[in-house]
């Protein structure tokens, strides 16, 4: 006996009603096949793509923690004190400000009569858990707590991937 597809009518009214066609379509198991496979892409793709956007996110606060620096060598330049009178008290970081951007925001300390600095990148929202730091000799640090998504550590270097790679 030979296998062939089930041969069907076309509905009355129709003008080739007389005519057989084979009927198309997809199967209940192809679906559930591709079905399968969008899950599976979907299952790798989703946490890269997450530590992708976490990276870039990342290079925000250690982009604006090294112009920072910059700016505060170059404000010890004119003036030899990180801060703004060189006094002991004082403890604020010159004339150097710089606003909170969308995922981190920054916050200095001078000490040691204005001879030293600490800025400091805190995220928030997303981002929060996540602290980088850097000081007047270039000293970069890193310290990931919960509930940031990549593993909590302290590094001596500014961390920039999940792997903790600096």
């Amino acid at each position: 006996m030979e296998n062939r597809s089930p041969i069907c009518y076309r509905p009355s009214g129709d003008s080739r009603s007389d005519t057989p066609f084979r009927m198309r379509g997809f199967t209940l198991i192809e679906l559930m096949i591709v079905v399968a496979i969008i899950g599976i892409l979907a299952a790798i793709a989703l946490p890269q793509y997450s530590n992708y956007i976490i990276r870039s996110k990342v290079t925000e606060a250690v982009g604006s923690l090294s112009d920072l620096r910059v700016r505060m060598e170059q404000y010890y330049q004119d003036n030899r004190f990180y801060n703004a009178d060189g006094t002991v008290g004082d403890t604020t970081c010159g004339n150097i400000v710089q606003a909170a951007t969308a995922h981190f925001t920054f916050a200095c300390v001078s000490a040691n009569s204005g001879q030293t600095y600490q800025w400091t990148a805190t995220g928030q929202n997303s981002m929060a858990g996540f602290t980088y730091t850097i000081n007047q000799v270039n000293t970069r640090t890193t310290t990931i707590a919960a509930p940031a998504p990549w593993p909590a550590g302290a590094d001596n270097c500014w961390v920039l991937s999940e792997g903790g790679g600096c």
